[in-house]
């Protein structure tokens, strides 16, 4: 029995990772953390996984421990890693780990500033209505899949969502540095985590560097309309093959919308492509095809109104999430409801980026909660930077919940298209819950 301790066991991957390895045989797994919350907190219960008491325990470290899986949410000073580390006991990173689980199987990474998760949940679903077995690790939920990861020992597939964030506290390259792929997508470069990443060009070079640690003989498929794609395509090894691509047009009715995911979609059918799928049967799959979680995901619909949430937070998400409801909806009233709660888009320096990203809406709102910056330990903003920031007329700035939710509340949902969208929960709010309040009077 191989025993895997996972310390920070609740992140939203990390606590899919455990699930996954759980379920294999002959493995045995146990964890911790100072705080997990839902659906970690369920979904651990029912494995039987939840640890029985919150908070670090290095007395449980013990050296029948077979490996360690660290966590980007533990630190350094982390006490059972400290002990874990006195002890000798393996410490992987989840990339790594992933890495590790599947370095003799073909890889696909879909990695890019945006549209990740909807891309990865594409290639998986058609992969998955074709009946060809793969292994993952996605950041949402897809119709049809159990959990976010899967490792097994028969899959000859890998099809992982590549994160440009840091890979842990004691490794701080990017996490799709790990992967090796065979196969790669990169959707576009647009700055993000200027945390980890203080400048533009040292954003572009970790996707230099992504492409230059592909597998020999690797297939690189990247959005042509990005000058910085087009320029590391370029300069490529000469055994990758560089494949551009642009959005589908095809005479598919497909069931997602938006130019953005038009070419979401492409890039997932030349992934498709280049392990064997033909691209007729990859179309005629995808067009049932409904979108992955929280990926402008439709919550609420009535004779003349509509409601979606989506993930969006960094500028091009926003951006692109906002002009797609537009163009799905022209004659509807658009109302887009943001929130900053990334670390990057709570940066005053960064705050420029978001220049015109919800000029399409008819009525825009924008929240931030001071308190969370200020936990963050982030220089203040105000409401007026941030107006001036997005720098059109139709964007009102909030920093109450409350307050944002009674003006969402003021208003007449007649012939109207809203649009929620945050990485977090605007404080608390039930956003299909308070979508259905809102459209249904």
């Amino acid at each position: 029995m191989t025993h895997i301790h996972f310390i920070a066991i609740g992140g939203a991957a990390m606590h899919n990772l455990a699930l996954a390895v759980a379920s294999k045989a002959g493995y045995k797994v146990t964890g911790s953390d100072d705080e997990i919350f839902e659906p970690a907190l369920s979904h651990l219960r029912d494995a039987g996984l939840l640890p029985d008491e919150i908070g670090w325990h290095p007395e449980r470290i013990t050296p029948d421990i077979d490996a360690i899986i660290l966590g980007m949410h533990a630190r350094e000073d982390n006490p059972e890693l400290v002990r874990a580390r006195e002890l000798g006991i393996k410490i992987y990173s989840f990339p790594e780990y992933l890495y590790e689980q599947t370095k003799d199987k073909i890889r696909i990474v879909v990695g890019g500033s945006h549209g990740k998760t909807t891309t990865t949940s594409m290639i998986l679903y058609v992969l998955n209505r074709l009946g060809i077995e793969a292994d993952y690790m996605v950041g949402a939920q897809i119709e049809g899949f159990e959990r976010m990861v899967r490792l097994s020992d028969t899959a000859k597939y890998a099809v992982f969502e590549g994160d440009e964030y840091l890979t842990s506290p004691l490794d701080l390259r990017s996490k799709f540095l790990w992967y090796h792929p065979h196969v790669a997508i990169l959707t576009g470069i647009a700055w993000d985590h200027i945390n980890v990443f203080p400048t533009f060009p040292q954003y572009v070079d970790t996707f230099r560097q992504f492409v230059d640690s592909f597998e020999p003989d690797g297939s690189f498929i990247y959005y042509k309309g990005d000058e910085n794609l087009r320029n590391i395509a370029e300069h490529a090894r000469k055994d990758i093959t560089c494949i551009p691509y642009d959005a589908y047009d095809g005479n598919v009715e497909m069931q997602v919308f938006g130019r953005h995911n038009m070419q979401n979609l492409q890039a997932a059918m030349l992934a498709c492509h280049c392990i064997g799928v033909a691209p007729d049967d990859f179309y005629r799959e995808i067009s049932t095809f409904t979108g992955a979680s929280n990926r402008l995901e439709k919550i609420c619909e009535t004779d003349t109104s509509v409601a979606y949430k989506d993930f969006a937070h960094s500028p091009s998400k926003l951006k692109a999430t906002v002009n797609a409801v537009r163009e799905r909806y022209p004659e509807k009233r658009v109302v887009a409801c943001m929130e900053l709660h990334t670390f990057s888009s709570l940066m005053a320096d960064f705050l420029p980026q978001y220049k015109d990203c919800m000029k399409e809406a008819d009525v825009a709102y924008v929240y931030f909660n001071p308190k969370v910056i200020e936990h963050k330990q982030l220089t203040p903003i105000t409401k007026e930077e941030v107006r001036d920031a997005f720098g059109t007329k139709n964007v009102e700035v909030f920093t109450e919940s409350e307050a944002l939710q009674e003006r969402l509340k003021s208003l007449n949902y007649d012939n109207t298209a809203l649009l929620m969208m945050s990485s977090g929960t605007f404080d608390g709010i039930n956003v299909k819950e308070f979508a259905k309040e809102l459209l249904h009077g």
